[in-house]
Formats: C-alpha cells, structure tokens, sequence
C-alpha cells in the first residue's frame, strides 16, 4: 500500500483500514467468538448438549480468550500482521471444526482455541488500526473498527432464525458461519499485507520511549484494569444466554429470533455513534455513562420479562459494548502511548476473566436457583461498581489538576 500524498489520499487510506478493521472483528468476533450464542438453543434442542455442557462451551473459549490476552500483553511483537492473518485463518477453519466434528472434548477444545484467535485477531488489529489512523491524522474513525463484532452479532442472528425456521441442523450453521468468516478474510487479506509507519512518522512513533512509570500512574492503569474487567463479568452472562433466557420467559414467540440481531445492530450503531464524540475528552467519563447504561439493559431483562423489557434489554446493553472497547484502547493509548498494545492486551485479559467467570456462576446459580434473575443481579453489581472506578478517576484527575 503506497504512502498518502495529499488529505484525500490520507482519508482514503483511513476508511480502507478502519473498514478492513471492522471485517477483521466481524469475522474474529462476531463470527469466531459470538456465533455460539444464536447457536446454542439450537443445539439445546437437538440435544446435542445440555445447559451446563453450553456453559462449559462458552467458559471454555472465555478461557481461551483470556489465555490468548495474556499472550499478547506478555508477547510484544513489532509485526502485527502476521498474527491477524494468522488469527483470521485459525477462526475459519475453528468454525468450520464446531459443524464437522461432534464430541464433547473436541468442541471443548475447538472453543478454547478459537478465543485465543479472536484475542489475538481482536489485540493487534485494534493496535494496528488505531495507530494507522492516529498517523494518519483520522483518529475520530475508530469506532468504525468496532463497528465489527456488532455486524457480526446481528448476522449471525438473522441467519439463525432462517435456519430455525428452514429446519436446518446446527452443524450446517457453523459451517455456513464459517464460509463467511473465510469470505470476509479474503476480502481483507491485502490491506493487512503491510506494517506500520506510514513514513518517517510511523518509524518516529515506534522509537519513540514508553512514559515514565510514576507510582500515580501505575495507580491507575491497575485501576483501569480492574475496571475494565467489570464490564467482561457484567455482560456476558446477559450475552451468552440470552436466546435461552428469552424463550423460557417467551414459549412459542417468535421475538427471541430477534433480540439477538437487535443486540449485534445496537452494537454497531453504538460503535459508529462512538466516532461522532470527541476524541480528546475524557474517556473514563464515557466509560462510567456506557457502564450505567449497560446494567440498565440488564435489569431490564430481569424487571420486564416481555417482548418489550427484552428488545430495550438488548438495545440497552448493545449500543456502549465496543464502544466502551473503544474508550478503554485510547485510554490505554493515552496511559502507554506507542507502547500500548501491552496494556491492550493486559485490559483484554482482565476482561477475560470476567467473562470466564460469569457463565460458570450463571449455570451454577441456575442449577441451585431454578433461575437466571440471581446471576444477571450480580452482573448488575458488577456493572455499576465499575462505572463509580471510572468516575471516581476522573475525579481524582480534577482535583490533582486542582492541586497543581
């Protein structure tokens, strides 16, 4: 790809990455990481699983999914695109495995390695984009990258319903969703095809040293990591079995078909809605509103169990969910500077064990309870207990400025 010469050459340039970002998470997370959920009831009906097996299922690439973070928080690589071509291909072929193999311990295993591909692909694609465009002077596009797992999520949730309602098997599901993860890498597979530094630019901000770590720094990356991983807990448990949820409040309705694709536009439409706000103002306060919002749609599905409560439910939860990704990969770009893929990758994984953990205490709540109300209260909690960690920084950054 040749260097830009003037701004329409530059903005070109821009929308090519930020929409070759954008199929690379539809493909790595709407398709690799979130197709299982449209998928379950599915398989729930066939009986080729049970409620806790598609636990273990879901826990099983949360896992993978944290374990391929820390790879990436620990593995620093100064050549991206390898590792998002290689992610990109072990998605396909993961997705395809779920359709052409039935075991248990096979399934496992393919879930597991598909969340190391998906963080591996999510990681440094966002790096790469966000500093692509950050050089190229069109960092206010950003969100469009994270316009991607929404896209896929309500793809994968339309194309369900069909095969709901055409008869279709789940493994003729997971083969479909893996022909289109293999159609949109293609269609992206150039523009990942070069490195970094668009110039002497690029190659500046590569040499360029990380930040003094002061102890008030430290302070709060620790703080901002522990934060984000609320939101990895608050969410997922409402993300993974929705489906479930609302066909057992919902029996014989054809709504819960929806509620998914609703929850995957909302996604996108959030992350595009994210370009549109500034992109120098405070970032923590944009967390905290996303998080509130976020366990709003929460409680909703447990206070208004109808076709109503559920849709807003979706919607609710849907529009901050990569825009709070968004939000916390310039702030780890504003913490670490050029040297931020780390902390991504640290902030990933705490994520991850938010997500490892809310389908285990999901299924074991149910299993005691009879119900999913006691685990989405938690996640609630969760939610909200995060949004006061981002407000009460950028308090603390108010009063230190105060101070000075």
């Amino acid at each position: 790809m040749n260097v830009p010469s003037s701004p329409p050459q530059s903005r070109a340039m821009a929308w090519r990455i930020c929409l070759s970002g954008m199929l690379a998470l539809s493909a790595a997370m709407g398709i690799g990481r979130f197709a299982f959920t449209p998928l379950l009831p599915m398989m729930l009906h066939e009986g080729s699983l049970n409620l806790q097996m598609g636990g273990w299922l879901a826990t099983a690439n949360y896992l993978g999914y944290f374990v391929g973070a820390m790879l990436c928080a620990f593995h620093r690589s100064n050549k991206p695109v390898p590792l998002i071509r290689a992610g990109l291909a072990a998605t396909v072929l993961l997705t395809l495995a779920m359709g052409l193999m039935h075991n248990d311990a096979m399934w496992l295993a393919w879930r597991f390695l598909s969340g190391i591909a998906s963080a591996y692909v999510f990681v440094y694609t966002a790096g790469w984009c966000l500093q692509q465009l950050t050089q190229l002077r069109h960092p206010e596009l950003g969100g469009v990258i994270f316009c991607g797992p929404g896209i896929g999520i309500a793809l994968t949730g339309l194309l369900t319903g069909a095969m709901v309602n055409a008869g279709w098997l789940a493994a003729s599901g997971w083969i479909l969703f893996g022909a289109i993860a293999l159609a949109l890498a293609g269609l992206i597979w150039k523009t990942f095809s070069f490195d970094a530094g668009v110039g002497a630019a690029g190659a500046a901000a590569q040499a360029q040293q990380a930040p003094e770590e002061t102890p008030e720094l430290k302070r709060e990356v620790r703080q901002q990591v522990i934060a984000y991983g609320m939101a990895g807990f608050g969410y997922i448990i409402t993300a993974t079995f929705l489906p479930v949820i609302a066909r057992q409040a919902l029996p014989g309705s054809s709504w819960p078909d929806f509620f998914w694709p609703i929850f995957g536009a909302g996604v996108a439409l959030g992350a595009f809605g994210a370009t549109r706000l500034p992109v120098h103002g405070d970032q923590r306060r944009l967390l905290a509103w996303s998080y509130v919002m976020q366990a709003a749609g929460v409680a909703l599905s447990i206070l208004l169990p109808n076709a109503a409560g559920f849709a807003l439910s979706c919607l609710l939860l849907g529009l901050p969910f990569t825009a709070i990704t968004l939000f916390a990969m310039r702030e780890a770009r504003r913490l670490r500077q050029s040297h931020a893929s780390s902390l991504m990758g640290l902030m990933t994984a705490a994520y991850g064990i938010g997500q490892i953990a809310g389908p285990l205490l999901a299924t074991a709540l149910v299993h005691s309870s009879g119900s999913f109300a006691p685990s989405l209260w938690v996640a609630v909690a969760a939610l909200l207990l995060g949004a006061f960690m981002y407000y009460r920084l950028t308090l603390s950054h108010k009063l230190a400025h105060r101070a000075a």
